[in-house]
């Protein structure tokens, strides 16, 4: 096992010195909190981490969940990490102080669940899960909802879930058909199949809230007619103990990776006796789920750029300590009777590490702006903000889940490779790494749905403000590099990208505005690796900028060769990942339809 699985001054730094955690502590919502005591948190869950979490990474891959008698065992970590996860408060950290939270920033939760993420990918969705669940308990059910099942959710000794998929319909929620029929007594009886949901059963929690989608009888077809429903595994009896709610767990999927995170099928309502009730309005369902969503696929992201982070530590670590080969001499030949060099002094090699440490850490940079738009949009009372960061948060939200998980895959790829033959064999944690991320380019939506998503819903929003309000933020940056000599032609490059951008976006308008929105989004998948391209080409312009400004200051907080670095790695991600996007609009502009289905059927 690597000895450092996290970077935690990058973090730090990132929170900190660019996405300016302290800022967000002037508003009243966090004025309980400063920034000795949110650090010590963050101390105290990499600590935490670990103890409880590093130690059984491996372990948990090679003793994956399985199903047996009904139910789902898991490794004994999970009731660990979450009864201890209820203890130290990282399942309430971001809850109002009334519904028994810590009022903390989303900005803080992000690092500690990223750290724990880091550390074993197989265990922080359990109380992530639940979290997201009580959340949409909180935000849109009723008192009695609120008082029956948040308490044990945010303690840890109830485990909560959303439960979206059916085998039939996939991610085309409107074609769900478990079915919820009400009764007299104010509940519904609930039927129906769930697949593929995470964290969906095991022998550590004593309750399952389920948040379910389901279709009332009656209810117009599509996703207008979907409503939501809490359907607890076991239903609370006046007395305060529980009785069998009809919910059966029915298999747990065996996967490529993240074996020790279980992914289970529920069925509802085999006896005729599962009962659901009602989360706010009828037909509204999909919609409120859209917070939990729009939540789970930052998570998503933060995950994936936590795994990034940690096959980059580790393959960096190898790169420090093994030796082989020879430097090139200036005439091209290499000396035998010389000592053996560490494959880290090879060109190669190091790109391969500067590619991982471009995305490493532009992910995590990612993460925290939505992050940060998050506590804002939360914190601010100015109407104006509010609308402004919601614009922001939403249009960056299909990159925040898409970039880490793509990219993030191809840099474990990457780290898999500087181990050479290493890299494939089971001693070493790279491949772990590398079948433990490739999950993230498929939760929450896949690549193509989010890239659908950014290029049909959020690029057109408000008749393209969103964009218009990503652009301008950019333009800042560009603005500020503009001003230093060695910065500046680094902001024309970028500049450039985004008046192409609309050069791409010109060209595919049209399609639109004529209702052909199947040569519209066609491509949308490229167009989505565009605007990434574009987004952390702009993280990595901004951090070049504070590090600069900080090798002029004598009091700096980091060494010289750490804020170096940083500019570095902007001067790497731009000479060998921002001239992608030459090809990729090269390719959104080509008119040729080659893979839109025609009349004659092609041979694939």
């Amino acid at each position: 096992m690597p000895k450092k699985y996290v970077d935690l001054e990058t973090l730090k730094y990132i929170l900190y010195d660019i996405h300016k955690l302290e800022n967000l502590l002037t508003a009243e919502r966090f004025q309980d909190h400063d920034m000795e005591s949110l650090n010590l948190f963050i101390d105290s869950v990499k600590e935490f981490s670990d103890r409880e979490l590093y130690p059984y990474f491996k372990e948990m891959d090679e003793n994956p969940a399985y199903h047996k008698d009904g139910t789902v065992i898991v490794h004994k970590q999970v009731e660990t990490v979450m009864r201890q996860s209820g203890e130290m408060g990282i399942i309430a950290a971001c809850f109002n102080y009334e519904d028994g939270g810590l009022q903390m920033p989303i900005s803080v939760f992000q690092a500690v669940l990223y750290i724990m993420d880091a550390a074993n990918n197989h265990l922080p969705g359990y109380p992530s899960l639940t979290l997201g669940s009580a959340e949409l308990i909180v935000e849109f059910g009723t008192e009695e909802l609120k008082k029956t099942y948040v308490p044990n959710m945010l303690s840890g000794t109830w485990g909560g879930t959303m439960c979206l998929t059916e085998p039939q319909a996939g991610s085309s929620l409107s074609d769900i058909t478990t079915k919820a029929t009400p009764t007299e007594d104010g509940f519904y009886k609930i039927s129906g199949q769930k697949i593929f949901i995470s964290g969906g059963d095991h022998q550590y929690a004593d309750n399952f809230v389920h948040l379910v989608l389901a279709r009332i009888e009656g209810a117009p077809k599509g996703t207008k007619g979907i409503s939501l429903f809490v359907v607890p595994k076991n239903r609370l009896k006046e007395d305060g103990t529980l009785e069998y709610n009809d919910v059966m767990t029915v298999a747990d999927f065996q996967k490529m990776g993240q074996r020790g995170y279980c992914t289970t099928h529920l069925g509802f309502g085999d006896k005729d006796d599962c009962r659901g009730w009602l989360v706010g309005e009828e037909h509204k369902g999909l919609n409120q789920m859209f917070l939990m969503m729009n939540g789970a696929r930052i998570a998503v992201g933060r995950g994936a750029a936590a795994i990034t982070m940690a096959a980059y530590r580790a393959s960096l670590q190898y790169a420090n300590e093994r030796p082989q080969g020879r430097k090139l001499s200036a005439d091209g030949k290499k000396n035998p009777t010389e000592k053996q060099s560490l494959i880290i002094e090879h060109p190669d090699v190091r790109r391969m590490l500067l590619l991982q440490k471009s995305i490493a850490e532009g992910s995590l940079s990612l993460v925290f702006l939505a992050s940060k738009y998050h506590d804002i949009i939360h914190s601010t009372s100015s109407k104006e903000e509010k609308e402004k960061y919601n614009l922001l948060l939403e249009m960056i939200i299909p990159i925040v889940k898409t970039f880490p998980s793509e990219a993030g895959a191809e840099s474990v790829d990457n780290g898999l490779q500087v181990l050479g033959g290493y890299g494939f064999c089971t001693d070493f944690s790279l491949q772990q790494y590398y079948r433990d991320i490739r999950i993230s380019a498929l939760y929450e939506g896949t690549t193509g749905i989010q890239s659908q998503d950014l290029l049909g819903r959020k690029v057109p929003m408000q008749n393209g403000k969103g964009l218009e309000l990503l652009v301008a933020e950019i333009m800042q940056t560009i603005q500020l590099a503009s001003k230093d000599d060695d910065l500046k032609k680094y902001a024309n490059v970028l500049g450039e990208k985004l008046q192409l951008s609309q050069k791409v976006l010109g060209h595919l308008m049209p399609f639109a505005m004529k209702g052909n929105y199947e040569r519209y989004l066609a491509d949308a998948n490229l167009f989505m690796e565009y605007m990434s391209i574009i987004t952390l080409g702009w993280l990595w312009l901004e951090m070049a900028v504070d590090a600069k400004n900080e090798l002029g200051n004598s009091d700096r907080k980091y060494s010289e060769t750490f804020y170096e670095s940083k500019i570095h790695t902007m001067k790497f991600y731009f000479k060998y990942e921002v001239p992608k996007t030459n090809s990729l609009a090269e390719s959104l502009m080509n008119n040729e339809e080659i893979t839109i289905k025609k009349d004659k059927e092609y041979i694939l």
